[in-house]
C-alpha cells in the first residue's frame, strides 16, 4: 500500500525514482509525485491517477538533480487530489517528505502546529509530519526527524530531503516497511525490494524506531535512543528478471503459471531421510508441540482462506481444535489464548498491519506464534517465535495466486508435522500423505497445460452482474477464494457459501442471470454437492462445476465443467483453486479490467 523511493548518487534522480515507482505500482495507489534537489532548488511535481500522468508531466518539463524522493499514494486522509499527493513540503519550501502509514495523533499535532503559525495546505496526516520536522529543525535534519518521530503515534515509513543537505536522504520507519538498497557510490531508499533490484541486490532492512542517514557513499543507522547501530543487511536471492513479466501479458497470469515451481520450492527438503517432517525453524521440540491444546489462525483476505484449509487439515490429521480469525477482529474479541495455544499468523508480505497486531496480542497473552510468510526479513519474522517461509518468489499482481497455493502447501506440511509429533497418524500414513503432496506441483502443471476450457467458459459470463460460489468441506475455502478473485479483478459481485447453506437464504438470489460456480470434486460430500447443484438448476441457474477427470455424470448438471486430476480430498484445495484463478483472470481481461492493479486495492495492507 503506497510506494516510496528515495535516491542519492550520481545518476539523474528523477529517472531512478520513476523507474522504482513503476516497479512498486502493484502495491496500489491513486496519485504520485517526486521531489528532486538541484543547484539549490527543489522541484516538486505531483499528479493524480496513474504514474503515466506523472511521467508525462516530467517529460514536458524535465527535472535535473541527483538527489530526490518519490511516492505513490493510496488515499487515507483526504481525497486523491494533487494537493493531497506526496511529497509534502514545509512552510519554507526547503524540505519535502513522503510517508507510508497512518499518523493517529495527526489532529492533535495539526492543531498545535497551526497555533504556532504553520499553514497546512492539504487534508493529509503526512503534511503534519513535514511541519513537525520543520518546527524541530535546527540545522541537523537527522536530529529533527528523530525528534519528530518520537512524537508520532501510529505507523510510518518516511523519506525526507532538505535543500540544506543536498546529498542526504533521511529515512525512518515504524510498523511500515522500509529498506535501503546498497550500491556503489549510490544508495536507494524504498518501501519494497523490486524498486532497488535494477541497481543492487544488497539491502539494509530498517527496523522499528530506526532512523537512517543515507548519502551516496554511506548509510548510518540510529536507534530510538540516537545510538549508531549496525543495519541488518540481506542479499536478495531473486533478481530483476523474477519481478518482470517474462513474456506473459500480465503479472497475474505469469504468477498463476509459476505455481508449480513455487509449490516445489515450498515443499523442497521438508521430508527427511528418516521419514520425519523437517521444520526446525519452528523452534519447538516434538514434546513442546505435544503440549499444544488448541490452534488459532489469524490472517486477512486470501491468507484467511488458506487458514481455513489449514483448520481442516490440522483438525483431521493432528486432532487439535482450530479457530480461524480475520486478523482485524482477533485482537478486539478478547480471545482465549494462553501458553498452551499455538497461533499461526499468515501474511504474504509479512507486513500486514492487522495480522501483526494479532501477533502482538497473542504473544502478550503467552502464546507461541508461528508466521507463514513469503518475505524474508519482513516484520512478522522478527515478531514471531518461528517462521515458515513460502518460497514463491516475488508476487507483483495485487490478487494473490501463487502465494495462496504456496501457503496451503506450507500449512499442509505444518499439519503433518503436528500430526507426527502428536502421533495422531501412523508413520505409513504420514509417508503416504507426503508422497501425494509431493505430486501436487505436477498436478497443477497438468491443469495449466490443458486450460483452454476455462477461457471458453469465461466468454459466456463477462456481462453478468452477480455470481454465487458453493462448496462443501475443502470446497468451501476454495469457493471463498474463487469468489474473492472474481470480485477483486473483474468487479463482478460474488459471494461464497457452504453449499448446504443455500436453503437458508441465498437460494432467494438464484435467477438465470446469476451463474453458480460449484466446487464438485470427488469426496465424502460429493453426492450432497450434486443435490445442491440440482436445487439451483431447478431455479434456472447456470452452473460452472470444478470436477474431477473421469466424472462424466457431472455433465448432466452443469453447463460448464472445469476439470482437475484425481487427488485425495484433503489435498484438493490447491488443484481446485487453479481453474477458478484462471476463470477470474479471463473474465476480467474480457471485461477490459487491469488484472494486475485492481481499483482501490493494494498489495500489502500496512495500515489498520
Amino acid at each position: 500500500m503506497c510506494g516510496i523511493v528515495g535516491y542519492v548518487g550520481p545518476r539523474p534522480a528523477c529517472d531512478v525514482l520513476l523507474a522504482g515507482l513503476t516497479r512498486l505500482e502493484y502495491r496500489g495507489y491513486d496519485s504520485a509525485g517526486v521531489a528532486v534537489l538541484s543547484d539549490g532548488q527543489m522541484a516538486v511535481v505531483r499528479r493524480v491517477g496513474k504514474l503515466g500522468n506523472l511521467k508525462s508531466a516530467v517529460a514536458e518539463a524535465p527535472i535535473g538533480g541527483t538527489v530526490g524522493i518519490g511516492h505513490t499514494r493510496w488515499a487515507t486522509h483526504g481525497a486523491p487530489t494533487e494537493t493531497n499527493a506526496h511529497p509534502h513540503r514545509d512552510c519554507t519550501g526547503r524540505m519535502a517528505l513522503v510517508h507510508n502509514g497512518i499518523i493517529e495523533n495527526f489532529a492533535e499535532l495539526r492543531a498545535e502546529l497551526a497555533a504556532a503559525g504553520h499553514a497546512m495546505r492539504s487534508e493529509t496526516d503526512t503534511e503534519v509530519v513535514a511541519h513537525l520536522v520543520e518546527a524541530l529543525y535546527e540545522g541537523d535534519l537527522v536530529a529533527a526527524v528523530r525528534k519528530a518521530v518520537a512524537r508520532l503515534v501510529g505507523s510510518y515509513a518516511l523519506a525526507v530531503v532538505h535543500l540544506d543537505h543536498p546529498d542526504l536522504v533521511v529515512a525512518a520507519r515504524k510498523d511500515s516497511p522500509l529498506i535501503v538498497g546498497l550500491g556503489e557510490q549510490e544508495n536507494i531508499v524504498a518501501s519494497d525490494i523490486p524498486a532497488v533490484l535494477e541497481h543492487t541486490r544488497s539491502v539494509a532492512v530498517l527496523h522499528d524506531g530506526q532512523v537512517a542517514a543515507v548519502t551516496p557513499d554511506k548509510v548510518t543507522v540510529y536507534d530510538a535512543s540516537g545510538a549508531v547501530v549496525e543495519p541488518e543487511v540481506m542479499h536478495v536471492a531473486w533478481d530483476l528478471a523474477a519481478a518482470e513479466k517474462g513474456g506473459f501479458e500480465d503479472f497475474m497470469l505469469k504468477e498463476i503459471y509459476e505455481q508449480p515451481k513455487a509449490l516445489r520450492e515450498t515443499l523442497r527438503g521438508r521430508m527427511g531421510d528418516d521419514g520425519r517432517i523437517q521444520m526446525s525453524e519452528l523452534q519447538m521440540s516434538d514434546d513442546e508441540l505435544r503440549g499444544i491444546d488448541r490452534v488459532f489462525v489469524v490472517a486477512c483476505g486470501t491468507s484467511y482462506h488458506a487458514g481455513l484449509v489449514a483448520k481442516l487439515l490440522i483438525e483431521q490429521w493432528a486432532r487439535l481444535p482450530v479457530e480461524v480469525d480475520v486478523s482485524s477482529e482477533f485482537r478486539y474479541r478478547d480471545p482465549i489464548v494462553d501458553r498452551d495455544t499455538l497461533v499461526v499468523a499468515i501474511t504474504q508480505s509479512g507486513e500486514t498491519a492487522d495480522t501483526l497486531a494479532g501477533v502482538r496480542e497473542a504473544r502478550e497473552r503467552g502464546a507461541r506464534v508461528f508466521a507463514v510468510t513469503n518475505v524474508v526479513g519482513s516484520r512478522v519474522t522478527r515478531e514471531s517465535d518461528g517462521v515458515i517461509y513460502t518460497h514463491a518468489g516475488p508476487e507483483i499482481g495485487v490478487a494473490a495466486t501463487k502465494t495462496f497455493t504456496a501457503q496451503i502447501a506450507a500449512l499442509s506440511v505444518l499439519a503433518l508435522k503436528l500430526a507426527q509429533a502428536r502421533a495422531t497418524l501412523p508413520p505409513e500414513q504420514v509417508a503416504s500423505i507426503w508422497s501425494e503432496l509431493a505430486t501436487v506441483p505436477d498436478i497443477v502443471e497438468a491443469i495449466l497445460a490443458d486450460a483452454q476450457d476455462v477461457e471458453a467458459c469465461a466468454r459466456e459470463y463477462t456481462q453478468v452482474a452477480s455470481s454465487l460460489f458453493l462448496g462443501r468441506g475443502m470446497g468451501v475455502p476454495v469457493a471463498m477464494e474463487g469468489a474473492l478473485k472474481l470480485k477483486e479483478i473483474s468487479y463482478i459481485h460474488a459471494e461464497a457459501y457452504p453449499a448446504g447453506e443455500m436453503k437458508h437464504g441465498p437460494i432467494a438470489l438464484i435467477t438465470p442471470e446469476v451463474p453458480v460456480v460449484v466446487v464438485a470434486t470427488q469426496g465424502r460430500t460429493y453426492e450432497k454437492v450434486v443435490s445442491n447443484i440440482q436445487e439451483v438448476r431447478a431455479r434456472g441457474a447456470r452452473v460452472i462445476a470444478v470436477a474431477t477427470y473421469g466424472d462424466e455424470g457431472i455433465r448432466s448438471y452443469a453447463e460448464h465443467v472445469l476439470r482437475i486430476p484425481q487427488v485425495s480430498e484433503a489435498l484438493s484445495a490447491i488443484p481446485a483453486a487453479v481453474p477458478l484463478q484462471l476463470l477470474a483472470y479471463h473474465i476480467a481481461k474480457m471485461r477490459g479490467c487491469n488484472v494486475d492493479q485492481p481499483r482501490n486495492l493494494a498489495k500489502s495492507v500496512t495500515v489498520e
